[in-house]
């Protein structure tokens, strides 16, 4: 009788933990770029607001970078796409509120991966997407949603140095019809304003 108290109990909590959660609304989006004061990303688009570092250190390539990096990222419906990026460091992202997103990531061997950040895991949604280092993504906010804020952590740490924002001809040339969605025009919409002649 205990556990079955003890299961009502546990149901009834979440059940008030998810009515509790704030409507997915273009003014939620506002309010959580001011109270977690994010700030547009350049190049890339989007939001983001740096959360910190992780105190222990590792050696990469001669100097020492914190273990991991966090960062708030978030789409709204007027930043709707993180724009095409290559990262040295992995990158996984964790979606805490709205969405869904679609990943779309490049890996450098000339595979492609699609995968939908979000909570409808009967459709084949995953809270969490992990992007390795040396891939270049670029993610898309599904039509209709209102925002999707998400944490990610580098590993280890962000560097300016360990990113590049864009690509050009040969690089759609490389991966138009690796799945498809990877049409030449979607790619170019992907790298959007860092085309690179």
């Amino acid at each position: 009788m205990r556990r079955f108290l003890l299961a009502v109990l546990c149901v009834a909590a979440m059940s008030g933990m998810q009515a509790a959660t704030p409507a997915a609304t273009d003014a939620r989006a506002r309010e959580l770029i001011r109270t977690l004061k994010l700030s547009v990303l350049p190049k890339e688009s989007g939001y983001l607001g740096i959360i910190g570092v992780s105190t222990r250190k590792v050696s990469v390539g001669g100097r020492m970078l914190a273990v991991q990096s966090q960062n708030y990222y978030m789409l709204t419906r007027e930043r709707p796409i993180n724009y095409l990026h290559w990262l040295e460091p992995d990158d996984t992202h964790t979606l805490v509120e709205g969405g869904p997103v679609d990943y779309f990531i490049f890996h450098p061997e000339g595979r492609v991966e699609k995968v939908t950040l979000g909570f409808d895991y009967a459709a084949g949604q995953r809270p969490v997407v992990a992007v390795p280092g040396g891939c270049w993504k670029a993610l898309r906010l599904h039509e209709g949603a209102s925002f999707a804020l998400m944490v990610n952590t580098l590993s280890p740490e962000f560097t300016p140095d360990r990113v590049r924002i864009g690509e050009g001809t040969e690089w759609v040339k490389r991966f138009a019809g690796a799945a498809p969605w990877a049409t030449p025009e979607t790619l170019r919409e992907f790298i959007g304003p860092n085309w690179i002649p």
